[in-house]
């Protein structure tokens, strides 16, 4: 294994997006979380400090979050 940092959050799935972004902060905190609609169009570079959370249309997590 590369580092024991965690790089994606599949326990958040199903959470509001602030709750997943808390937990995400707890684990990383010098990442930058991006809250967004699945769907949503993005740029295709890999950042290793941005976490996308993909959400529903109630704002719950959609998918499971990971760094890049």
């Amino acid at each position: 294994e590369m580092s024991s940092e965690k790089s994606s959050w599949p326990e958040v799935v199903g959470l509001p997006a602030e709750a997943a972004e808390q937990m995400i902060l707890h684990d990383q905190p010098d990442v930058h979380v991006v809250v967004l609609r699945v769907g949503s169009v993005v740029t295709t570079e890999i950042n290793p400090k941005r976490v996308r959370v993909f959400t529903n249309i109630s704002g719950s997590v959609a998918q499971v979050p990971k760094i890049g």
